[in-house]
């Protein structure tokens, strides 16, 4: 896109890459390439990266270095041609459609002018990729929910979804990690742990990797939980 990217001061402590202003493949792979390249070649006092659906923010520590020092150390990167992207990592979730652990799949089904099996069927036929994180702890937000079974948001949300709960609006995904609130559909249930707070490896996901939805049945779902 014209005038991209955009590299925009946030603050004292940051600047925000911007590669698109709508969700866009080629803008999130921008966004990686140079997630991957101040990895591997941190600029001057950086602290954190924060990748998103088209943009990347950096962070920095302004007692070491300031907006036009970490702009230019960026800038530099992004003129080099870019390696190439490393195979994603494909994860898989359980899922359990059933019952009360899918509430919103009847109304999902009327909706869309499926049956409950056609919306299930196209759920786990999606591509669905690690965008980003954000809103609350691991939530992770996956893109590739099938065109079929996209609706908008409720107008209200609801209270007290458990964790686990795999929620879809438009194009999006997410299996929720804490019990909160969500106006987003809910169609299933996961027993896979998304999120381990106490683990070296906290999330399950990367961003950027695939994710596989498996269907279980309510006696597989039970004994996940033991």
């Amino acid at each position: 896109m014209t005038g991209f990217p955009r590299l925009i001061p946030v603050a004292d402590r940051a600047i925000l890459v911007e590669f698109a202003t709508v969700l866009d493949d080629a803008a999130h792979a921008a966004v990686l390439g140079l997630d991957r390249a101040l990895q591997a070649d941190p600029a001057p006092g950086q602290r954190e990266l924060i990748p998103a659906y088209v943009s990347l923010l950096i962070g920095f520590d302004p007692l070491v270095t300031d907006h036009a020092a970490v702009r230019a150390h960026a800038e530099r990167l992004l003129a080099r041609p870019a390696d190439p992207a490393p195979q994603a990592a494909l994860r898989q979730v359980q899922v359990c459609y059933d019952g009360d652990l899918a509430p919103d799949l009847p109304e999902v089904a009327a909706r869309t002018g499926l049956t409950p099996e056609q919306v299930i069927a196209a759920h786990l036929s999606g591509d669905y990729r690690v965008y980003m994180y954000g809103f609350a702890p691991g939530y992770a937000y996956l893109g590739g929910v099938p065109p079929a079974i996209r609706l908008d948001r409720k107008p209200s949300p609801l209270r007290d979804i458990p964790a686990g709960s795999v929620i879809i609006a438009g194009p999006q995904c997410i299996v929720t990690t804490l019990t909160m609130p969500t106006g987003w559909w809910i169609i299933g249930r996961s027993p896979t742990p998304i999120l381990d707070a106490g683990a070296a490896r906290p999330f399950l996901f990367d961003v950027g990797d695939r994710v596989q939805f498996r269907r279980i049945d309510r006696a597989a779902w039970q004994a996940a939980h033991g």
